[in-house]
């Protein structure tokens, strides 16, 4: 079969890259160990053990699938895997279940699925082959339009939802894809741009929003109407053209003969990056409000919203350099850390384990992260390449926002930390993403 093509080629050769695949299977055993330790003494370890324990052979199966099929295919068949996408996000929309603020789950009678966390890997597949088939056109402005006209249906069903840590993670995944296809640099800067301006506006409104005195001064509470009211925004967008304007009629005076199509990008990227942020900001749940304000001054609020960072933090130094050992934790098991299974394991790690043991999970992920780069420059074709550079997008992302939250450089995202937090959908999409690059990497061409 077509799939399973080239898999029997070169069988001298290893068809699995052990170094990657040990790096996992170790990940996947200490997950699965701090997972059990932290709910050790709540209520509801037994449901969260089981799942757990359900998802495992079903993120193998999911792994065994990646690598075996010819990962080829779905460079072939991206548009019916696009389709997929969309299928899956629009029905969680219709058909899945509210929890916890968001509608993106799909109830099974035996687990519950993310849809997307399965179409994060698969936006990354299908992108890599829209972007494969460019060729000599990677570097127009056209591969971007045409990437975002791909892309902005997919985000914004998830934002629908919403999941912003799905964006989160999958939007800088896009960003190194484009830069390893040789995207030119200056529409990459364009896109951070983009995001600058959405993200500016977003955390401004939601601070402004979280403290109203601020109001009181007619400049924030001008600045605050730009995302409820459509007088200021239409003023400030004419406002934005103008200074387009004066900004493109003043290099020119200076004899700098910059093209005047870089103005006009550049004013319609602020634009959308203010579109951006009040459709973000419209969205926007006050939980979600908490966490930048966490982000921005975590102990302004010690016993509210900056408490979760606080005693994972707090957590993390008791454990120092050995740890208490595994189901030991105090500060884990006494109830102080909050979301100790999900969003803050690496908190329950260090207590536990102490500094080596956390040194050893980042350790672990560096090398997944090398290995990766390593398979894509050993990859047959572009496409290989490309899938590569977008997962290793995914997994840096995942690992620098875990362990950048607990040090306070990163606001606390809700996004889980692959293998070692809890998360079925997660870790069964963790696994497909691995089993794809070893699929890479036992069709290789070169050493």
């Amino acid at each position: 079969m077509a799939v399973f093509r080239n898999f029997t080629k070169n069988s001298s050769r290893s068809r699995l890259d052990y170094v990657l695949f040990g790096a996992m299977i170790l990940l996947v055993i200490l997950g699965a160990l701090c997972i059990m330790s932290a709910v050790n003494s709540l209520s509801f370890s037994n449901p969260v053990v089981r799942t757990h324990l359900v998802a495992l052979p079903v993120g193998a199966f999911a792994f065994f699938v990646g690598w075996s099929f010819n990962y080829q295919i779905f460079d072939e068949q991206w548009k019916y895997l696009y389709g997929f996408i969309l299928a899956l996000l629009v029905g969680v929309l219709l058909f899945g279940t509210y929890q916890r603020g968001s509608r993106s789950w799909f109830v099974l009678p035996f687990f519950s699925m993310q849809p997307s966390e399965i179409c994060r890997v698969a936006t990354l597949l299908a992108a890599a082959a829209f972007l494969d088939r460019r060729g000599q056109r990677i570097r127009d402005v056209s591969t971007l339009f045409g990437l975002g006209a791909l892309l902005v249906p997919v985000f914004g069903l998830i934002m629908m939802q919403p999941d912003f840590s799905s964006v989160v993670v999958t939007f800088p995944a896009i960003l190194v894809l484009l830069y390893c296809t040789g995207v030119n640099v200056f529409y990459l800067g364009l896109i951070g741009l983009f995001a600058g301006v959405a993200g500016f506006f977003t955390i401004a409104w939601t601070y402004i929003y979280l403290h109203p005195d601020l109001q009181e001064y007619w400049l924030v509470r001008a600045f605050y109407e730009l995302a409820h009211n459509g007088w200021y925004m239409a003023g400030f967008s004419v406002l934005v053209v103008v200074l387009g304007y004066v900004s493109w009629w003043f290099f020119k005076q200076l004899r700098m003969l910059l093209p005047s199509f870089y103005f006009v990008l550049a004013t319609l990227v602020v634009l959308a990056g203010l579109f951006g942020g009040i459709f973000v900001d419209h969205q926007m749940k006050p939980h979600q409000r908490k966490r930048v304000e966490t982000f921005l001054a975590p102990k302004s609020d010690p016993r509210g919203a900056g408490y979760n960072v606080l005693q994972a933090q707090i957590a993390m130094g008791a454990g120092g350099v050995f740890g208490s050992g595994l189901f030991s934790g105090t500060q884990s098991r006494l109830g102080f850390v909050p979301e100790k299974h999900t969003d803050f394991i690496l908190a329950v790690l260090g207590e536990e384990l102490g500094l080596w043991g956390t040194l050893l999970v980042l350790g672990l992920y560096l090398l997944i992260l090398w290995r990766i780069i390593v398979v894509a420059y050993s990859s047959s074709d572009r496409y290989g390449y490309l899938v590569c550079s977008g997962i290793f997008g995914m997994f840096f992302t995942y690992m620098l926002v875990n362990f950048g939250m607990l040090i306070g450089i990163v606001p606390v995202a809700g996004i889980p930390l692959p293998f070692i937090s809890y998360g079925g959908s997660n870790l069964v999409s963790s696994l497909w993403a691995l089993g794809v690059v070893q699929s890479v990497y036992a069709r290789r061409i070169r050493a």
